[in-house]
């Protein structure tokens, strides 16, 4: 296995598993906060999206996908305490959005030289993801960073556990 192979894996993996705990939600579910002061699903996720694609461009400026306008701001800081549905999308458009968002990152991993993944990463980043390398498997990772997250939505709406 190589670097590359084994940083796939870790994304495929995450992405399973962010992907299953939401996939038997229903879109109000998403609203689900799992307790005081944390970000619904909703959130969480379009943030997801919006981080993979702002942490790839800073690697890869012109190989990001282009998100649709708006969508980041409404997934900020700023918007986190937001409990209007209306102001998010559906599962199903997340869902399509996260996998085309992955798809791109995936393809710009695979044409990535050995080169590039050990060139240095931004600056901003390098105390913590030294590396172009190490910048793909935070972007891999980042949904497990959240995953959890899901679990005590799940357990409150009774919905059955899954690993």
């Amino acid at each position: 296995m190589q670097a590359k192979d084994a940083i796939r894996s870790a994304m495929n993996l995450s992405n399973l598993v962010y992907k299953s705990y939401l996939s038997d939600f229903e879109d109000a579910e998403l609203m689900c906060r799992p307790g005081p002061g944390c970000n619904h699903m909703a959130w969480q996720t379009g943030h997801l999206i919006a981080s993979e694609v702002s942490l790839l461009s800073t690697v890869f400026p012109k190989d990001a996908v282009e998100l649709p306008q708006g969508f980041a701001e409404a997934h900020s800081k700023e918007t986190a305490e937001s409990d209007d549905p209306a102001a998010f999308l559906t599962k199903q458009e997340y869902m399509s959005l996260m996998e085309t968002v992955r798809e791109q990152t995936l393809a710009v991993l695979d044409r990535a030289t050995d080169e590039e993944l050990s060139a240095a990463s931004p600056e901003a980043f390098r105390t913590w993801c030294p590396t172009v390398g190490d910048m793909f498997v935070l972007i891999g990772s980042h949904p497990l960073m959240h995953a959890g997250q899901i679990v005590p939505i799940r357990r409150q709406l009774g919905k059955p556990v899954l690993f």
